[in-house]
């Protein structure tokens, strides 16, 4: 089942400091990246990405890091962005997403939910969860907004979620059902941080179990919302939304 995509619109985030290119050296421990800049000096990277990263972490890879002066942290870089061998950007910071939208939701940039004037960030719900948005509006609904980040690409053009097994994921899509049962309005939100997707898919190879949930989510009432991002070395801006397919059950 194809969902179609609609108009574009600009919510937006730019970065605090400007980037600066860099060479991947190797990703570890998770959050840890070694990276080479233009002058040879070599830096450790915060990699605020918890995931598997799968295709985005390869040695050689060119990078850009965002420098930071704030004593209060442990490393003087963050690593921020991918960049494509074609020139295409893959942004690979998880928090991005929820800034960015969060501009976009208040500005009532987003078509699915422009009817929302009220907006809160993590609200506890469920069974020991946080909704990333809980959207509100005299008239209306609530709306509960989760939000996920989506990097993987292994078809030219197509994004994918996830990247890795996500039961965290799939229970959020049981929780959102709960709340699409008791009337409220809930969504996932697949948010592409790459400039060369066109489509995005679920993984079902890599995480059957997640497919389920979502299909049982949708089935529940749950909405799935889809946009693009366009990311430089600048910022990042909400683009227009992109078709989805629902996987078929099996």
């Amino acid at each position: 089942m194809d969902i179609p995509a609609t108009r574009a619109h600009l919510g937006a985030m730019d970065f605090s400091a400007p980037l600066v290119p860099a060479t991947l050296l190797k990703r570890y421990k998770r959050f840890l990246a070694d990276c080479r800049l233009a002058d040879g000096t070599e830096v450790t990277a915060h990699c605020a990405n918890p995931g598997s990263m799968m295709g985005l972490a390869t040695p050689g890879t060119r990078v850009w890091l965002e420098p930071n002066d704030d004593p209060k942290k442990k490393l003087d870089w963050g690593w921020r962005l991918v960049e494509h061998h074609t020139g295409h950007f893959i942004g690979v910071d998880t928090a991005v997403p929820n800034r960015m939208l969060k501009a976009a939701l208040e500005a009532r940039d987003v078509p699915a939910l422009d009817l929302y004037d009220k907006v809160r960030a993590e609200v506890p719900y469920g069974e020991k969860s946080r909704i990333d948005f809980l959207l509100s509006a005299e008239g209306q609904p609530d709306a509960y907004v989760e939000v996920k980040s989506v990097t993987l690409c292994r078809t030219p053009g197509v994004a994918e979620f996830p990247d890795a097994v996500t039961e965290r994921g799939a229970r959020h899509m049981f929780e959102l059902a709960l709340m699409a049962k008791q009337g409220y309005r809930a969504a996932v939100f697949f948010l592409v941080q790459r400039t060369d997707a066109s489509e995005m898919r679920i993984a079902d190879d890599i995480d059957p179990g997640y497919t389920r949930a979502l299909l049982t989510a949708y089935r529940a009432g749950v909405e799935v919302i889809c946009h693009s991002t366009n990311i430089s070395p600048r910022g990042v801006t909400l683009g227009p939304e992109l078709p989805f397919t629902l996987p078929v059950p099996k």
